[in-house]
């Protein structure tokens, strides 16, 4: 996958290279993105993720829209506690496979969406 920067502002992610996501010149396995930033991240299994592994994506103000959940190789569903209590913030939640994630991730931001983006690596 190749993203040319046209219009989103902030980190974007341009490709992927050795299992991992190039963000400028960076490349992360696991990768927590904001409109302000990007940083690697090593997550728990999916079955295991709370509100607490994702607070780095939520240092935002305001908070984002809804959370761009890529998870690995395929689409796993995250456990519903996380869902409701993500709700509660007034957070959606979006689950895909991540390199989907990284794909939505360009086309959100081009189009200037507040989202925040955490993607487990893609082994």
């Amino acid at each position: 996958m190749k993203i040319e920067r046209r219009s989103a502002e902030g980190p974007l992610i341009s490709g992927f290279s050795g299992g991992g996501f190039r963000v400028d010149e960076n490349v992360y396995h696991g990768l927590i993105i904001t409109p302000q930033r990007a940083d690697g991240w090593s997550p728990p299994a999916v079955a295991e993720l709370t509100e607490t592994d994702l607070e780095a994506a939520f240092a935002l103000d305001p908070q984002p829209e809804f959370l761009l959940l890529g998870t690995g190789a395929t689409l796993v569903r995250p456990p519903l506690g996380l869902v409701k209590a993500l709700e509660k913030r007034g957070i959606g939640v979006e689950a895909m496979d991540s390199r989907a994630a990284a794909r939505a991730w360009g086309v959100l931001r081009a189009e200037l969406r507040w989202v925040a983006g955490a993607l487990y690596p893609l082994a």
